[in-house]
C-alpha cells in the first residue's frame, strides 16, 4: 500500500494545492543565507543593466536640452588646407560676405593672434600660456555663439578699441581670475578684463581664448587679424542649402579650402559614442543577471536535494506532481522577484544620484522598469524549472526513505 493510501480520504480531499504550495514557499525563509545571495546576483544584474540605460537616457535628455537652448542652426566657417598641407587664410571680408548669403540670420567672426601670449603679470616667463589663444571678436561674436557672461560685460563698440579683454572659462581659470577690473598682460602691456564668459558647449575654443576688439587686435600687430572662423546662425529649415553656399561665398577662388561645420554634429557624434559604450554596459550587466540566474538554478536544486523527505511526505499527504512543480517554480519566481524588485530600485537609485550630481534632468523609460522586472521573471521561471521537474519526479517512498 502507497504511503499516501494510509491518509484519510477525507484529509487529501481538504488538502488543496495553494495549501501546499502557500506550505512549500515557506521553504526558502528556512535557508535565508542561500536565498539573500542568489537574490543578490539578480538585484546587481538588473540594477547594473537599469542604471546603465538610466544614466545614459538622462544623459541623451541633458543633450536635447542643451540643443533645444543652443541650436542646431550654427555653422562654422574655417581655414582649411590647400593641396601641399599649407593653411589657406579667409579674406578679411569673410564674415561681411557670409551675412549676405540667404538663410543667414547672423554672423560673427574670430581672428588669431599668432606669436602672442596672454600672461597673469609680467613675472610670468614668456612662453608660459598654459594653452591660452589670443583672439579677436567681432561685436556679433556674443549674440551669434547664444553664450553668456559669468561676470562683468562683452566688448562694445567703444571697449573694443582699447585694452579690453573677455576671458573665456576655462582661461579664466588658467589665469586664476574670478572677477572683472582684474589686469592680464598682452605683448607686454596691460588689458583689463571686461568680462568672464560661462563655457561655450558649441565652440569650445572660446572657453580658452582671451577676446579683444578687432581694433585693438589692428594696433597690437599693425595689421588688420585675419579672421580664421566665421560662427553664422541660419534658417533652421535652410541649414544644409546655406551649408553648400557659405564657402564659396567667404573664398569665392578656392571653396574647397574653406571647412564648414556644424557643432552640434559633434555633440551628436559623442552621444553616438556613449551609446555603444552603453552596449557593451548593458551586455555586462546580461552578464551579471545570468550569473544571478545561475545562483537561482543552484539555490533550487540544493534545495530539492535537501528537502526530499519533505517532498516525500507532501507526496503521501495528497499532493501530486503538479503541485510539487508548482511549489519549486513558485519559490524560483518568488526568490527572483524579490531580487528584481530590489534591483530596479538599486539601479533608479544609482541614476537620480548620478544624474543630480550632473545636473541632469533624471530619464529613465518605463518600459526600462518593466523590462527588468519581466526579465528577473523569466530567469527565475527558466532557473526555476528543471529543479522542480527534478522535485516532482521523486517517488514518495524513495523520498521518505532518504
Amino acid at each position: 500500500m502507497r504511503a499516501q493510501d494510509a491518509v484519510p480520504g477525507g484529509a487529501r480531499s481538504r488538502l488543496r494545492a495553494s495549501d501546499v504550495t502557500r506550505l512549500g514557499v515557506s521553504g526558502i525563509v528556512s535557508r535565508p543565507a542561500r536565498a539573500v545571495l542568489s537574490a543578490l546576483g539578480i538585484a546587481i544584474g538588473i540594477a547594473a543593466m537599469i542604471a546603465v540605460v538610466g544614466i545614459s537616457t538622462s544623459s541623451q535628455a541633458q543633450l536635447a536640452a542643451t540643443l533645444d537652448a543652443l541650436g542646431t542652426n550654427l555653422l562654422t566657417a574655417s581655414q582649411g588646407t590647400d593641396f601641399f598641407g599649407e593653411t589657406v587664410p579667409l579674406p578679411l571680408t569673410a564674415g561681411a560676405s557670409a551675412r549676405h548669403v540667404q538663410g543667414v540670420e547672423s554672423a560673427g567672426t574670430t581672428g588669431t593672434v599668432v606669436d602672442v601670449g596672454v600672461y597673469r603679470n609680467g613675472r610670468v616667463p614668456s612662453g608660459n600660456t598654459n594653452g591660452i589663444t589670443l583672439r579677436t571678436a567681432s561685436p556679433e561674436l556674443l549674440e551669434v555663439l547664444e553664450a553668456e557672461l559669468a561676470t562683468g560685460s562683452w566688448l562694445t563698440a567703444g571697449t573694443a578699441q582699447y585694452p579690453v579683454v573677455v576671458l573665456g572659462s576655462a582661461a579664466a581659470r588658467s589665469l586664476g581670475i574670478a572677477e572683472p577690473g582684474r589686469h592680464v598682460v598682452i605683448a607686454d602691456a596691460e588689458y583689463v578684463v571686461a568680462g568672464i564668459l560661462d563655457p561655450v558647449p558649441l565652440a569650445d575654443e572660446i572657453d580658452v581664448s582671451a577676446l579683444i576688439g578687432e581694433v585693438a587686435g589692428e594696433r597690437l600687430t599693425g595689421e588688420p587679424v585675419v579672421p580664421t572662423a566665421v560662427y553664422t546662425r541660419v534658417d533652421p529649415e535652410r541649414v544644409d542649402e546655406v551649408r553648400e553656399l557659405i564657402a564659396p561665398t567667404v573664398q569665392p577662388r578656392s571653396p574647397s579650402d574653406v571647412q564648414v561645420s556644424r557643432p552640434s554634429d559633434a555633440l551628436a557624434a559623442e552621444q553616438a559614442a556613449d551609446q555603444a559604450f552603453t552596449g557593451l554596459l548593458v551586455g555586462l550587466g546580461s552578464v551579471a543577471l545570468l550569473v544571478g540566474g545561475i545562483g537561482v538554478a543552484n539555490t533550487m536544486v540544493i534545495s530539492v536535494l535537501e528537502r526530499r523527505r519533505e517532498i516525500g511526505l507532501r507526496r503521501a499527504l495528497g499532493a501530486t506532481r503538479p503541485h510539487i512543480r508548482r511549489q519549486f517554480l513558485a519559490e524560483a519566481l518568488v526568490l527572483s522577484a524579490l531580487g528584481g524588485v530590489a534591483g530596479v530600485a538599486l539601479g533608479a537609485g544609482v541614476t537620480a544620484v548620478f544624474a543630480t550630481t550632473k545636473g541632469w534632468p533624471m530619464a529613465i523609460p518605463p518600459v526600462v522598469l518593466a523590462g527588468g522586472l519581466g526579465a528577473t521573471l523569466v530567469v527565475g521561471a527558466l532557473a526555476g524549472l528543471w529543479p522542480a521537474v527534478r522535485a516532482a519526479r521523486i517517488p514518495p517512498t524513495e523520498a521518505l526513505q532518504s
